[in-house]
């Protein structure tokens, strides 16, 4: 079964900030730059200039390297923040996903951009983030802080492929979550802001690539919650697909060519209520049932 999918309008240029905890220099994120550029969005990168994994929420001011960033992509001694010398917009910042996410919101976004961005993305993640490692996730940490400095926000992440140098050829992988987050970027902001709640943000896991599983067109998006509904302690579900107990995200992305899609609160990183839910929901235009 699957819900009715309303027309789209024509896609929004938006100003997006975008980071990740696995490094400013990793393929997921710069074929993630690459597929929202292309798709008409002005972006910036502001990442950590090290693998970050695992480092939740810390924040702490950016400090000069001593070491080269990660993959040799700024020399030892480099200053805290920088950015790619042929590409002002590609920013590292050497401190953890938070700090880097709120760099390019506060600082950079004023510098480029000239206004305020629309919309911050973390990721897409090498691996997936599901249930209680939002709690350890830099990606939703970086996810997170945007929020709180009053910004709509996803985060984005997949179950294929390995850490990857941006200098090495791009794993298909990295080619296909790219263009999947694009796709539900331009979902999602098609009707105009509001985009999410305030205090909202978004947690999408991508499935396995795989044979059937290898193109935009194949993937479905399906309503989840980050944790199991738990009676009398979880906050209520809206009622889709028939049902009023949404799967969890574990469920949906290992079911077949699937990508969750959970409602979080910003608070607390737990899942939204059933109302805020439904107005992701018909933000998105409907998503699909899990057959």
């Amino acid at each position: 079964m699957q819900l009715l999918l309303l027309s789209l309008p024509l896609t929004l240029a938006l100003n997006i900030v975008t980071s990740n905890d696995d490094g400013w220099a990793e393929s997921n994120l710069r074929a993630s730059y690459n597929s929202l550029t292309s798709a008409g969005h002005s972006v910036i990168l502001s990442a950590p200039a090290e693998n970050k994994s695992g480092s939740g929420s810390r924040d702490e001011p950016p400090i000069p390297l001593i070491e080269p960033c990660e993959y040799d992509s700024c020399p030892a001694d480099s200053p805290a923040t920088g950015f790619n010398a042929s590409n002002s917009h590609l920013n590292y910042v050497n401190s953890y996903p938070a700090t880097s996410m709120k760099y390019g919101i506060n600082t950079l976004s004023e510098q480029l951009f000239h206004d305020p961005p629309d919309l911050a993305i973390a990721g897409p993640n090498v691996g997936v983030n599901l249930g209680v490692e939002v709690f350890f996730s830099g990606t939703v940490g970086a996810t997170v802080a945007a929020v709180h400095e009053g910004l709509p926000a996803i985060a984005f992440s997949g179950v294929s492929g390995r850490r990857t140098a941006w200098n090495e050829p791009t794993p298909a992988s990295s080619l296909l979550y790219a263009a999947l987050a694009t796709n539900f970027t331009d979902r999602l902001t098609a009707k105009g802001p509001p985009f999410l709640p305030e205090g909202i943000w978004i947690n999408v896991n991508f499935p396995k690539m795989s044979d059937g599983c290898d193109s935009v067109d194949d993937v479905k998006f399906v309503l989840s919650r980050i944790f199991p509904h738990v009676p009398l302690i979880s906050p209520d579900n809206v009622h889709v697909c028939g049902s009023d107990r949404l799967p969890t995200e574990t469920k949906v992305v290992f079911s077949g060519c699937y990508a969750s899609v959970s409602v979080g609160q910003a608070s607390n990183k737990r899942d939204a209520n059933a109302t805020m839910q439904e107005v992701v929901l018909k933000q998105l235009g409907g998503l699909d049932c899990l057959d």
